[in-house]
């Protein structure tokens, strides 16, 4: 299961994580975002070696905007508090894990 972030829980759930994090950007409106959910919280349930969160970006633009978020869904690959990889839009979950490793290589 994912963990859903708010501005107070993000330093601490992202910034300051020991381990990778992908924050999901995400909007309740959004087709392809619901798409990608049972997916994330697939690999939440795989991956102890990767922490999956989500975003609300209308309940939290600013977070959004801070990380230029311009689309749904956005997903952004923190190592140490920093931003390692970009991932936009839904994927099937094979592409998604390729995709994330080569965030995280």
């Amino acid at each position: 299961m994912t963990t859903t972030l708010t501005p107070d829980t993000f330093t601490a759930n992202v910034l300051e994580s020991e381990i990778p994090v992908v924050v999901d950007f995400t909007a309740a409106w959004c087709p392809p975002c619901r798409a990608m959910k049972p997916i994330l919280n697939e690999l939440a349930g795989e991956r102890d070696d990767i922490r999956f969160t989500e975003l609300d970006v209308d309940a939290h633009p600013d977070i959004a905007a801070r990380y230029d978020v311009l689309s749904m869904p956005t997903f952004i690959v923190f190592r140490h508090g920093e931003p390692v990889g970009k991932l936009v839009g839904a994927r099937p979950k094979k592409r998604f894990v390729s995709d994330l490793e080569q965030a995280l290589a």
